[in-house]
């Protein structure tokens, strides 16, 4: 992936029902990548995009990342799920975790930019926590890791990107 979002990259697809602001539960976002050209494809829906996580690249590769909105006592958080072991995994899981901490802020940039209409209409979404899972065949690398707030991965606006 590309170490600072570049927002020309990052095609957004919205699934019906699902639009740019509602609804806001189910609400997933289904993230790949293309190491080819530096394209990002996020998909947002009420569920993840099966059909995008298929090809063989993916499932070779597996780095796709999927996250779901979820509300607990009035509160959102976002749960963020990455597979560093299982399938046709390139790459051992402690590297693999690795290299997911390494980028999780320009995905978390690239959720927050694709959905932004539903942060400018519910601004108190970006209170939300964030929580990464890495799954994990290996006790020690399934792990659940918090990641500070989804405001924090605001993007600036700029006419150079």
């Amino acid at each position: 992936m590309m170490s600072e979002l570049i927002p020309a990259k990052l095609h957004t697809h919205f699934v019906p029902p699902t639009q740019a602001t509602s609804p806001r539960h189910p609400r997933w976002y289904t993230l790949t990548h293309s190491d080819r050209t530096g394209d990002m494809f996020l998909t947002i829906a009420a569920e993840i995009d099966q059909q995008q996580i298929a090809g063989w690249y993916t499932r070779l590769m597996r780095d796709e990342v999927v996250a779901e909105w979820q509300y607990e006592a009035g509160r959102a958080s976002l749960n963020v799920h990455c597979h560093v072991s299982g399938g046709l995994i390139v790459g051992g899981g402690a590297w693999r975790v690795a290299i997911f901490r390494g980028h999780m802020s320009l995905v978390l940039e690239a959720f927050r930019h694709g959905d932004r209409a539903m942060f400018q209409e519910n601004p108190e979404l970006d209170q939300a926590q964030v929580w990464v899972h890495f799954h994990a065949r290996q006790k020690e690398l399934n792990l659940v890791e918090p990641c500070g707030v989804l405001g924090d991965y605001k993007q600036e606006c700029s006419t150079t990107s």
